[in-house]
Parts: structure tokens; C-alpha cells; sequence
């Protein structure tokens, strides 16, 4: 029995009711939000709950907006990158065959779909070698690590996966493409139009309004009206805009519309099908299997690409997932009858399985570091250059996050510190090449990484360390990696809530509200800490 009727109007709050309880339950123990967006969707389906009319619109728009800031934020260049395209082509190969494999073994002990033959295991195989865009942004998102090495290669992979998901869907469906299609590549000459008027518009809900109509006119609705995948045309419209110095603040004003949309993502996936206990059992044993192997061969082929171990790991756990395409692939292989209709209900629960299984271990920080110690360690000369730790020389004040409060911190350091003696470090390979040119002393480091900090030649010049990384979590992880790494001074570090700050006090360091002060703040207090400690040695038993 379906609600709807009964429920009428009510339907929607008492959705977005569950989707909050649900989230705030899966916070209350530790789980990332969406896992309870997930459980949501499966439950409210189980009990007969039908998803409004309007649920898959939502869905539509978060996916587009989510794939227009990826495009706003993506340095296009790692597309040519060998840890990108080939990574992505040999693991969609690799993973096609294994998956497979498996799915016939599984059949041959009667577990499986009946009546299925080598096609219909090879389409699934296909179908679940590719990773979700929508969840390992999001998870990269929520640790500030899009512009990493690590961020910028798994994002790269999925875009590639992205763009073999459409070529595919254009041969399975039969439809050629509209000869207009070919008119697309005026807007390459084009752009020039958007950044005159990016330049002309103000900071206020005009931009937000540009960035969604971008999104969507000529981005979804151009590219969908001449039979190309519309998602598609959103990422090329953020990838044009991005060269653009206001791409960021777009990016910036579209989060949190982003984040409220793709809400209704994570629901949508639980209303895909019915939870029956076959469908279940069926998705435990693909996540069992495939998952682990999959994550593993993501890592492998990056770090043969001589990345580091570390860089490796990472971006293999934010690929650890099944993806949304799955169920695009799974509706095609029902609709041609190579697959049937039971099906989809596994793969919608992989789906949201494997989804809760990955946000889940990407919070995981002692995971990460145990899967690195199982890859051997390269001399720093075999290394990719882009990826070799920098020795900080002997600078005698770091921050740790260059954005506008670490920029702010490093001007009034400069009027107490000779230049050579502060040093900014930052993940972002194009903003400290930027701050190089504007005269600052600079480097690209992951603060959060282990490997990073043993690898640094001395610590033991550092007096004074200031944090404005712009996550809490990511703070408390850097504190960590400087403690194991014997880095003990005088350090002060932004926060945004009371406890927050509370947790910063405790383990010894000067906590800056980032709503009641500045970057300058921040370094004032910071030097006020060394004052009083005398100098590097009295802060040797906080934290060191």
C-alpha cells in the first residue's frame, strides 16, 4: 500500500522530516550525514511511502550543479595526466572481466539471477566497475581536499569514467547525436562572453541566479537539446568558466543550494527499489567481493604511476564505491532483456550499500594509513616531481592553509618576521604558484599527511605554527601529524563552533574564533602565545 493518497500534501515534510531525523541519527553515532539520507529513502520505501513527484527533479538538478562545480573547480590539465586516462581505462577493463568472472561463479552456485549467460554477467560487470561522481566529490568536498593531487587525479578518473558512461549510452541507445551538435564548439570562442559579464555582475543573489542558469541553460538544456547527455554539458559550461577568477565564488555560492539538492540524491536511491531480503543478500555479497578489489586495483594502478603511496591510498578510497550509472546501465539491460527485472532492486541496494560502506571508511584516517604501509616506499628521486615532499628550510613561523585567513596571518608576521623565516603551506598547486608570483614564500604540502611531515629534513627551527586549514577535522589531523613529526612551539588555530575551540585549549594550542577575528588576528595572538612562552621551549609540554 502506497501512502500518497493518504498522506497528500503532508508527503513531502514527512520526507524531508525523515531525511533530517535520519541524517541527525547518523551524526549522533558518528556516520556521515548521508548515510542516513540512504537508510531514509530504503526505509520510507519499505513501508509504502511513495517519493513525490517532484523527488527526481530535485535529484536531476543537485547531480547537474554538482558536475558544474566540479568543472568550476578542475584543473582540465590532469585529464592528460597517465595516472588519470590510464588509470580509468585499465580499471574499467580490468574490472569488467573480474566482475564477470564473479558473477558467473556466482551463478554456477545458484546465487544470481536465473537465466543469465555471459552477456548479461559482462553487462553488470561494466556497470559496476565504475565509481560514483556525486559521493566521491562530496566526500572530497567535506575534507577540503578537492585541489589535492589526490583530489584533482580521483576526480580526473571519474570524469573519464564519465565520459565512456556517455559514449556507451549513446550506442546502447542507437541514437545519434543531432548534426547541431557540432555547433557546440562555439562555445569555446564564446567564453569570452560569460567572463565580460562575470566581470560586471555583483556578489549578491545575481550571482547565484548566474551560476544556476549557466548550469542549465547553456550548460543541461543546450547540450540535452541536441541528443547529448545534458549533465555532460554542465560539466563543460563549469570547465570553460573556470579559468575565470570568480569561479571560486561561484562555486562558493552554489554550495549550499548544491548540498540541499543533492539531499534528495541520497533519498532518491532508497525509493529505487523495494528492500527485499534476496535483493539485500545479492548486494552484500557484490559489495564483499568487489569493493575491496576494486579499491585495491585503484590504488595500484596510481601509485604505478609513481605517486606517492599515500596519494595512492586516498584516491583509491574515495573511488571505493559503486556508481549511479550502475542503474542507468541496469534499466537498459531490463529494457533489452539481458537482464531482469529483479535486478535493478540489487542494484540500487549496491548502490546505497556500497555509498554509506565508502563515506564511511574515507573518515576513516587509521585506515588510510594502515593500506599505505602495505605499499613498498620509493626513494623521493623516483617520485613524480608533483608529488615529492619540500623541505621547509629553516623557517621559523608556518601557516598551514594559504586562503584569506592564512594570507592575512602572513602579512603581519611579515612585519615582525625577516621573509625568509615564515613559510605558507598550502595543497593547492596553482594558488601557491600564485601567492610565488605575488612575492610570498610559499609551498605545496598536505599538512594532514603523515608521510609528508616524516619526510621533512628539520622541524627545528619552527617557533610559532598558525592553523587556518578551513576544516575543524583537518586542523586536529595536522596537530596530530605535528606531534608524531616532533614539531613542538607555540601555535595558535581558527575555529568555527564553542567546542571547537573548547577541544583546541585542550590540547595545548590558542584558539581563534574565526567569526570574531582575521587572519591578523589569528598571527597576533599567535606571537602573543610565544611572548609568553620564551621561546620554543616553553611549549615543549603541551602537545610534543
Amino acid at each position: 500500500m502506497e501512502w500518497t493518497g493518504a498522506l497528500g500534501w503532508l508527503g513531502t515534510p514527512v520526507i524531508l522530516l525523515a531525511a533530517v531525523l535520519a541524517g541527525m541519527l547518523a551524526s549522533a553515532i558518528r556516520l556521515p550525514p548521508l548515510v542516513g539520507f540512504l537508510a531514509a529513502g530504503f526505509i520510507l520505501n519499505g513501508v509504502g511511502i511513495a517519493p513525490p513527484e517532484g523527488l527526481t527533479l530535485v535529484a536531476d538538478l543537485g547531480v547537474t550543479l554538482l558536475l558544474f562545480t566540479i568543472g568550476l573547480r578542475f584543473d582540465v590539465r590532469a585529464l592528460l595526466r597517465r595516472e588519470v586516462w590510464g588509470t580509468a581505462s585499465i580499471h574499467i577493463g580490468v574490472s569488467t572481466l573480474v566482475g564477470t568472472g564473479l558473477l558467473g561463479l556466482l551463478a554456477t552456485v545458484g546465487f544470481g539471477a536465473a537465466g543469465a549467460d555471459w552477456r548479461s554477467w559482462a553487462l553488470w560487470g561494466f556497470a559496476l566497475s565504475f565509481s560514483s561522481t556525486v559521493l566521491a566529490v562530496k566526500v572530497l568536498e567535506e575534507r577540503g581536499d578537492d585541489r589535492t593531487l589526490y583530489g584533482q587525479t580521483a576526480i580526473g578518473i571519474l570524469l573519464v569514467q564519465d565520459v565512456a558512461a556517455v559514449l556507451f549510452m549513446v550506442f546502447a541507445a542507437g541514437e545519434v547525436p543531432s548534426p547541431w551538435a557540432f555547433e557546440l564548439v562555439l562555445l569555446v570562442p564564446g567564453a569570452w562572453l560569460l567572463y565580460r559579464l562575470l566581470d560586471r555582475i555583483g556578489h549578491d543573489e545575481l550571482l547565484v541566479l548566474l551560476g544556476l542558469v549557466l548550469a542549465l541553460v547553456p550548460g543541461w538544456a543546450l547540450f540535452s537539446s541536441v541528443g547529448l547527455e545534458g549533465n555532460l554539458g554542465a560539466l563543460i559550461l563549469g570547465l570553460l568558466v573556470a579559468p575565470h577568477a570568480r569561479a571560486d565564488e561561484i562555486a562558493r555560492t552554489l554550495f549550499g543550494l548544491k548540498e540541499l539538492l543533492l539531499t534528495g540524491f541520497f533519498v532518491s536511491i532508497g525509493f529505487g527499489a523495494t528492500l527485499t531480503p534476496s535483493a539485500a543478500g545479492m548486494a552484500a555479497v557484490l559489495c564483499a567481493l568487489m569493493l575491496a578489489p576494486k579499491t585495491i586495483l585503484y590504488s595500484f594502478l596510481i601509485y604505478r604511476a609513481r605517486l606517492r603511496r599515500r596519494t595512492s591510498v586516498l584516491a583509491g578510497l574515495a573511488l571505493s564505491n559503486f556508481s549511479e550509472f550502475a542503474l542507468i546501465v541496469g534499466g537498459l539491460g531490463v529494457a533489452n532483456g539481458m537482464l531482469p527485472r529483479e535486478s535493478l532492486a540489487v542494484i540500487a541496494v549496491a548502490l546505497g550499500l556500497s555509498m554509506a560502506l565508502s563515506s564511511i571508511a574515507n573518515r576513516q584516517q587509521g585506515l588510510a594509513e594502515r593500506l599505505t604501509l602495505r605499499l613498498p616506499q620509493r626513494p623521493a628521486e623516483q617520485l613524480d616531481p608533483r608529488d615529492r615532499p619540500i623541505d621547509i628550510g629553516g623557517a621559523e613561523a608556518i601557516i598551514l592553509g594559504m586562503g584569506r585567513i592564512g594570507q592575512a596571518a602572513y602579512a603581519r608576521l611579515a612585519e615582525s618576521f625577516r621573509a625568509s623565516a615564515i613559510l605558507g603551506i598550502d595543497h593547492d598547486e596553482n594558488h601557491v604558484t600564485a601567492l610565488g608570483a605575488a612575492g610570498k614564500n610559499a609551498i605545496k604540502g598536505d599538512a594532514t599527511d603523515a608521510e609528508f611531515w616524516r619526510r621533512v629534513a628539520s622541524v627545528s627551527s619552527v617557533r610559532l605554527l598558525l592553523l587556518a586549514l578551513p576544516l575543524h577535522e583537518a586542523n586536529l589531523e595536522a596537530l596530530q601529524m605535528l606531534r608524531t613529526a616532533g614539531v613542538s612551539c607555540a601555535k595558535a588555530a581558527i575555529y568555527f563552533y564553542p567546542d571547537q575551540g573548547e577541544q583546541l585549549r585542550e590540547l595545548g594550542v590558542v584558539p581563534v574564533n574565526l567569526y570574531d577575528g582575521s587572519g591578523r588576528t589569528l598571527a597576533e595572538v599567535a606571537m602573543q602565545r610565544l611572548a609568553e612562552a620564551d621561546g620554543p621551549a616553553g611549549d615543549r609540554d603541551d602537545d610534543g
